[in-house]
């Protein structure tokens, strides 16, 4: 079955940085074009950054990361990673992970909280 594991978030002061991590499974990764979601409180789903299926011949950001995160991924390991650097108190999100096509069930999302 399909499954999305996120990891890596927690509180941090502004300007810090985390590096989020999930593990994928129950399809074939890396067939796939990866993303990361935030969703803040009282706001919508985000779509943050996108990787290609390969690993780096494309990426994407939202405006308000660039400069700022980095997604990357590890197809022999099924994991795609989002570098968090210069954290911001906007930044403060619950992070997924998700197929950025055909889409499969959300997990549970990880916990950031960027906070002085």
């Amino acid at each position: 079955q399909v499954r999305l594991v996120e990891s890596g978030g927690g509180l941090v002061q502004p300007g810090g940085s985390l590096r989020l991590s999930c593990a994928a499974s129950g399809f074939i990764f890396s067939d796939y074009t990866m993303s990361w979601y935030r969703r803040a409180p009282g706001k919508e789903r985000e779509l943050v950054a996108t990787i290609d299926s390969a690993g780096g011949t494309t990426t994407n950001y939202v405006d308000s990361v660039k400069g700022r995160f980095t997604i990357s991924r590890d197809n022999g390991k099924n994991m795609v990673y989002l570098q968090m650097n210069s954290l911001k108190p906007e930044d403060t999100a619950v992070y997924y992970c998700n197929r950025r096509f055909l889409m499969v069930a959300w997990g549970q999302g990880t916990q950031v909280t960027v906070s002085s």
